[in-house]
């Protein structure tokens, strides 16, 4: 709960981008008091209660690039002594900025869900795509060969095989349905005790101390977790050894989950039959990287939660959110300091 001056409108900053549908949401609203300022009209020093992240804030930039733009947004943060609380466009929080406002006081919030059905449809892709050869298929297609999967060992069945998600959110509940509905045998791996959720599909829900039990069971290891002290390097040369040789795995989470050497490692010596990699350890990927080149690795820079509805969620979550910090409320989805 966040504790607020109710005789003062509530200071909102915002991008110029997003300045206006939000504004088309808030206008005349009588149960809220609100003052939006754009980022771009507010000098450095700029006092405000509340800031909007959305996305086109970050824009092209990662957590190791950042661009000018999202700097001088970040630095507004940083100068203002009364900010109270963020809203974010994305899931995580795991960028440096986020967790020195943290360290602050500063409540960050995130968007958990807003994306989970594009980034599911993603996991799902990654999964079709390598299950069926595309990879190879597509290299054909570029060199204009007609090359037929009936002129390799045949792919087996997708159905009957075994995924094992790490990660019981919104994404990783999505992807778990899909995978069952399409015969899969799926074990979800959280860090709680347990939960319900759709068990009458017949998922199997693990905890987290479980993980290196399943591994040796898995053809397909999905990872969809956030990043924090437990999954930092999780998969690396010790787990994936573990892992079957057939077996694949697909990242939609955030690329410092795998010691990236030790993958490149494994897949080249074909200890891991492919991955569909849409986060890296750091972004872009560079030119130099052997992930660009590797058979059966799909490679997609970091867009699997980019949709063009996305923003507009994002916005209708602001405002609840907003609503409720203007009655001093718990807002959803506040992000704990690891």
């Amino acid at each position: 709960m966040i504790l607020k001056d109710l005789q003062k409108p509530i200071r909102i900053l915002v991008s110029q981008v997003a300045l206006v549908d939000l504004n088309s949401r808030l206008e005349g609203r009588t149960d809220l008091s609100y003052e939006l300022l754009s980022s771009s009209n507010v000098a450095p020093g700029a006092e405000f209660d509340v800031a909007l992240i959305s996305r086109d804030v970050t824009s092209t930039s990662t957590k190791q690039n950042i661009t000018a733009y999202t700097q001088a947004f970040y630095d507004l943060l940083l100068g203002s002594k009364d900010l109270r609380w963020v809203q974010l466009h994305s899931a995580g929080a795991d960028r440096h900025i986020y967790l020195d406002l943290m360290k602050r006081g500063v409540v960050i919030s995130g968007s958990s869900g807003v994306n989970a059905q594009i980034v599911t449809q993603n996991a799902i892709a990654g999964v079709l795509m390598l299950a069926r050869e595309f990879p190879k298929m597509l290299k054909a297609q570029s060199e204009r060969r007609w090359d037929s999967l009936i002129n390799y060992p045949l792919p087996p069945d997708l159905a009957g095989q075994t995924a094992v998600i790490l990660g019981r959110g919104p994404i990783g509940n999505g992807i778990a349905k899909i995978l069952c509905l399409l015969g899969l045998h799926v074990i979800r791996i959280g860090f709680s005790q347990h939960t319900d959720y759709v068990a009458e599909l017949g998922i199997e829900d693990r905890h987290f101390s479980e993980l290196r039990d399943l591994l040796p069971k898995a053809n397909w290891l999905i990872l969809a977790c956030p990043l924090s002290k437990e999954t930092h390097h999780l998969l690396n040369k010790e787990t994936i050894a573990l892992l079957p040789n057939a077996a694949h795995l697909v990242n939609i989470a955030r690329g410092e989950i795998i010691c990236e050497p030790d993958l490149i490692e494994a897949l080249a010596a074909k200890k891991i039959a492919g991955a569909y990699l849409d986060v890296f350890a750091s972004e872009p990927l560079g030119l130099d990287s052997p992930l660009w080149s590797i058979d059966k690795v799909i490679v997609t820079p970091h867009s699997a939660g980019h949709s063009a509805g996305n923003e507009s969620r994002v916005l209708d979550l602001f405002v609840e959110n907003l609503l409720r910090y203007a009655h001093g409320e718990v807002l959803k989805n506040t992000i704990q300091s690891s």
